[in-house]
């Protein structure tokens, strides 16, 4: 019996498989992976010079295209397409809106919101934005640390995703299109032509943002788990520890996604949001709660009256726009990274829903999520920073100024630290899962053609591929190869934002002018006349 599933098994990821996309995403990433094992100092060059010049020449471009996106969206929320279904007429949810939420906040956030949760606020206090044009270390710095946390996992990061999932859902689900990327394209190409050298080439792009944008949440986690490991116990793993925290962190989530979604990634995901829940309320409720109010409210006042100035905000002129490019830049192309399977997770799971329920779910309810997190954490890791209760500070100096060391101290100083570490950390590592989930179950959608459920061996794959490059890029580069990866691989993405954003208008916008939208009219055909 299991001689004749393992069989069926390889001939499914045979038959079903893309082979110039699986090819081509196989071979690439195995060169980079040999080239940082054998060339480590000149592959750790190439990259940062790569990322250098995209951040400091081209950051321009990433803030434009990432504000079309949120405009886009924002359309689709107020305007008439709203009403649009995402599939026919009678096909109803297959998940409830608890459920719906649940899986897109835990797909499309993922570890990132609790790695950098109780950091980058306290980090932004101690060197602010030029933009704010405050002293370091001031009140003022502390409500503009927030600020900008809001900024960098808010509105903005959720529009990319939508910008990607909604054209995707409605193509698949109303003309049978295939769940890929490239399916976008179909207004502009029709049906028959996803196929075609531009299909493949926009398949292949989002496979390269894919990898690159999960092996840098891997490769994070990976250093959040091990300084905490360092922190709660004094184990010290060393390079091996990382390859192993890493490889560990693999197989579990390809465990879960072997599980399917209804049983791997949607119980995952409750456990998700119910830790997350619980850290955050019992953060807010035994730290510093009215400095977290008063901060938290007054950063999101900021954040609301001055989102467009920040949106386009370079620092010309100023840091040569190494601020920016630092943060900003590289959190717009970590999202645009993370666009192609979390915008392919989204289609697969919103069937029967409009396009305005999406875009308020996916945008404004998971933003709605995201602040009183980064309030509470940020707050909290600057009223301890000020106050001497926590040197949070100086314990990521100790860790050669690696971000994954700041939850530590401030759970620490809260009561109950020990117990609110351990649930940091397993709300780390479960988080990640989901993510990793999603993004191997839309690599296997990716490499197949478009399959809904891909075999088993093709995820299988894709997860170890990308375990191992996050191994390789965390022991040759550490953090900086790991953002230097996420704003190499996800900046050309962000061209293929801009391409859905006009496939969209035209689709739509000849179905509301009474153009024939139907199935034969997309591809290309002439739709059959009534005798």
């Amino acid at each position: 019996m299991t001689d004749n599933t393992d069989r069926t098994s390889l001939r499914q990821f045979i038959d079903e498989l893309d082979g110039v996309i699986f090819g081509i995403g196989i071979t690439v990433t195995a060169l980079t992976v040999l080239g940082f094992v054998f060339w480590e100092e000149a592959a750790t060059t190439l990259t940062s010079n790569i990322n250098t010049f995209l951040w400091t020449e081209l950051s321009w471009a990433y803030l434009l295209i990432m504000f079309s996106a949120v405009i886009f969206v924002l359309f689709l929320i107020l305007g008439p397409w709203g009403r649009i279904k995402l599939g026919k007429e009678d096909d109803e949810p297959e998940f409830g809106y608890l459920t719906y939420f649940v899986m897109l906040y835990s797909a499309g956030t993922a570890a990132g919101v609790v790695f950098w949760g109780p950091a980058e606020a306290i980090f932004h206090y101690q060197t602010p934005s030029p933009f704010l044009d405050v002293a370091a270390g001031s009140q003022q710095a502390a409500v503009g640390a927030i600020q900008y946390s809001y900024f960098h996992w808010g509105l903005s990061a959720w529009s990319a995703y939508m910008v990607i999932a909604i054209p995707i859902a409605y193509l698949a689900y109303k003309y049978d299109a295939p769940l890929r990327v490239s399916t976008l394209i179909a207004p502009l190409v029709g049906l028959d032509n996803l196929d075609s050298v531009w299909a493949k080439l926009i398949d292949v792009v989002a496979v390269f943002a894919t990898i690159g944008g999960v092996a840098t949440t891997l490769g994070l986690v990976g250093s959040q788990f091990l300084v905490g490991l360092d922190y709660v116990t004094g184990i010290q793993l060393g390079d091996a520890g990382t390859v192993l925290m890493i490889t560990g962190l693999t197989v579990a989530f390809t465990l879960s996604v072997s599980a399917g979604i209804k049983k791997g990634i949607l119980r995952i995901s409750y456990f998700n949001m119910t830790l997350f829940s619980v850290l955050t309320v019992a953060a807010f409720v035994l730290g510093p709660t009215s400095y977290i109010l008063l901060t938290g409210t007054q950063a999101l006042g900021n954040y609301i009256d001055q989102f467009i100035a920040m949106s386009f905000y370079t620092s010309a002129g100023t840091d040569s726009g190494a601020w920016v490019g630092n943060w900003t830049i590289f959190f717009w192309a970590w999202w645009f990274s993370w666009a192609p399977f979390v915008g392919l997770f989204i289609a697969r799971i919103s069937r029967g829903r409009t396009i305005r329920e999406v875009s308020i779910i996916g945008v404004f309810a998971s933003t709605g999520i995201t602040v009183p997190w980064y309030a509470t954490m940020g707050g909290s890791a600057i009223f301890f920073q000020n106050t001497g209760v926590a040197d949070i500070l100086g314990t990521i100096g100790q860790y050669g100024g690696d971000e994954a060391a700041a939850g530590y101290p401030l759970f620490d100083a809260l009561p109950f630290g020990e117990v609110l570490m351990v649930m940091f950390l397993i709300l780390v590592t479960t988080f990640f899962v989901t993510s990793a989930d999603s993004s191997t179950l839309a690599l296997g959608m990716l490499t197949t053609g478009g399959e809904e459920s891909p075999s088993l061996i093709n995820r299988v794959i894709w997860g170890g591929i990308i375990g191992l490059l996050a191994s390789v890029l965390m022991v040759a580069g550490g953090v900086n190869a790991l953002q230097a990866a996420a704003i190499i691989t996800g900046g050309p993405f962000g061209l293929v934002v801009l391409v859905s954003i006009f496939s969209m208008t035209k689709l739509f916008s000849d179905q509301f002018r009474g153009v024939d939208t139907s199935s034969t009219a997309i591809r290309g055909e002439s739709a059959p006349q009534d005798d």
